[in-house]
């Protein structure tokens, strides 16, 4: 990941070296061949493209002529197509290295980059030390991503506007730079199981009060219900996780409002951009409950995949606690897309 977000190429296993299109400094770089999203290949009418399970599935393409790194980036951004409309012509090839293939599309959304790589790229000779390439196996993803990884790095006291008697408790993952946090409100007993809430991070609502969604409310609103909690002698949790833009990052979710902007709902924004509707790792969330000894907790949510995740995680959720809070008029499409494409339970 940290090669991606320099812009250095990876080798997954035995597949050829991939080297990302959006971050690779040297964009002279050539490659006749782009391994994007089948969303991606679905906008670029690629007609012999097998159909997908899902728009974050792996499609190699091959391009009529090489394409350097500066004309294969509207290729794989889709927030470009209206000042990049021609593109192509383009055909889809078999990918026989289908497994290293998802391995990279996920590898760049957890990086927050594209999901799209120059496959087998050309430099010229005295840039060929650009092409030595980070090297992983897929099963390697799959280990840094299990939950048990995680482990709490240090608590303080920390007492916020909402309630005085808080601590923090940080968490940190091998290899990973993302730590999320715990904020425990009240005195934490096992005699009550918490009210607890699930938030991932998001910059624009948390810190910026954007009005494109309702997560600086939702994070308001349930410090307030903690605290209301703590004076009637009980506690809560507020996990904050570095999850930005339902997993995708903040660079992509922003790409994914440019998408907004232009008529389509959060979802599918994602899907364009190849990438998952909903990315993240609430398990972790649940590692977060098992290292604070919590195996049980009421839980602020509408979303039931939170809860779900939860249980099958171990954590026993005892009552579900709706969080709704008003529309505006910037918010009411992305809140009824929650409701009608999500499934979550709002009015």
């Amino acid at each position: 990941m940290d090669a991606l977000r320099h812009g250095w190429p990876i080798r997954v296993g035995t597949a050829p070296l991939l080297l990302p299109v959006e971050t690779a400094p040297l964009r002279e770089i050539t490659s006749q061949r782009l391994l994007i999203s089948a969303a991606r290949a679905e906008t670029l009418r690629l007609t012999n493209q097998r159909a997908a399970a899902d728009g974050h599935s792996p499609v190699l393409i091959r391009a009529a002529e090489p394409l350097d790194l500066g004309s294969a980036l509207p290729v794989a951004d889709p927030s470009l197509d209206l000042a990049s409309p021609l593109k192509g012509p383009f055909m889809a090839e078999e990918l026989d290295w289908r497994g290293e293939a998802v391995a990279a599309l996920e590898l760049a959304r957890i990086a927050g980059v594209l999901p799209a790589f120059a496959v087998d790229p050309v430099a010229t000779p005295q840039n060929d030390a650009a092409l030595e390439p980070a090297t992983l196996s897929a099963a390697d993803l799959e280990a840094w991503s299990n939950p048990a990884n995680l482990a709490i790095a240090t608590r303080a006291h920390l007492p916020i506007a909402h309630e005085e008697m808080t601590k923090i408790v940080a968490f940190r993952s091998i290899n990973d730079t993302r730590e999320h946090v715990a904020i425990v409100l009240g005195e934490q007993t096992s005699d009550r199981a918490p009210l607890v809430r699930l938030h991932s991070e998001c910059l624009t609502g948390d810190i910026f009060g954007s009005l494109k969604c309702d997560c600086g409310p939702q994070l308001d609103a349930a410090l307030a219900a903690m605290s209301s909690e703590v004076t009637a002698g009980g506690w809560g949790i507020l996990l904050y996780m570095r999850q930005e833009g339902r997993g995708i990052g903040l660079v992509n979710k922003l790409r994914a409002y440019r998408l907004q902007d232009e008529g389509v709902d959060t979802l599918e924004a994602n899907r364009r951009l190849g990438l998952p509707e909903e990315a993240r790792d609430f398990p972790l969330a649940a590692r977060m409950l098992h290292l604070l000894a919590v195996p049980q907790v009421r839980l602020m949510t509408n979303n039931l995949e939170k809860v779900v995740a939860l249980e099958h995680s171990g954590v026993k959720v005892i009552e579900r606690v709706p969080h709704e809070l008003p529309a505006n008029p910037h918010n009411t499409r992305y809140l009824a897309t929650k409701r009608d494409r999500a499934g979550h339970l709002l009015k």
